[in-house]
């Protein structure tokens, strides 16, 4: 378990539970179409993040900083969403597993999925396909705000992923954002306990206020 208590916190929540608490209080945080490379695939960690843009002449590189992130974060990669050319694969991938980094985010797309998937190391992206980004992409900034999805993620916000997908919350919100996402779990395990006790679920849903859980507060 994480030494930080919000990314613990973030952890024991799903993502849908999460995005409604974000819905909750005007927050746009669902990342949208990223996705992760095995359905399974589950991470919570704090961002960090690059811009990549198209490579100069001659090229830069696309991996270096590895080595640079701190165990437990996320490495989250702003490729523009360009799906030409990955920004991540196996030699990566392995590196990133063996020194304890809790996945990858993509705005774009990776390859040796297989790799990932056999070592259980959470990639999540807008697809996999396998040509290279070598020579075609570059990482221009380390540490930056960059988009993932139409969501805004800037170093240290946190980044929970599951099979429904990615959720970053942003770090000056957080504990907000957490104390509503845990207000509508509790709200919504009290409803199916109550429906298991012979409760008709029109009548939980009323006695737990479901159909304001998510609305926008003022």
């Amino acid at each position: 378990m994480s030494e930080d208590a919000n990314v613990a916190r973030a952890a024991a929540l799903d993502t849908a539970t999460l995005s409604d608490a974000l819905d909750r209080l005007g927050i746009v945080g669902q990342c949208y179409k990223i996705a992760g490379r095995d359905p399974d695939f589950r991470m919570a960690g704090r961002a960090y993040t690059m811009l990549c843009g198209p490579a100069s002449t001659p090229p830069g590189t696309v991996g270096d900083y590895i080595d640079d992130v701190p165990p437990g974060h996320v490495v989250v990669i702003d490729n523009g969403g360009r799906d030409d050319a990955t920004i991540w694969g196996d030699i990566l991938t392995e590196i990133a597993h063996r020194r304890g980094l809790a996945g990858t985010v993509i705005d774009g797309i990776s390859r040796d999925v297989s790799l990932c998937r056999a070592l259980g190391y959470p990639v999540f992206s807008k697809g996999h396909w396998m040509r290279t980004g070598k020579d075609r992409v570059q990482v221009e900034v380390t540490n930056c705000p960059v988009n993932i999805g139409g969501a805004r993620v800037a170093p240290g916000d946190i980044l929970r992923g599951d099979p429904d997908g990615v959720i970053v919350i942003p770090q000056a919100h957080e504990d907000a954002v957490l104390d509503a996402a845990e207000e509508i779990h509790a709200a919504e395990e009290s409803i199916r306990a109550a429906c298991r006790t012979g409760m008709r679920l029109d009548e939980a849903r009323k006695q737990f206020k479901y159909h304001s859980l998510q609305t926008r507060q003022k």
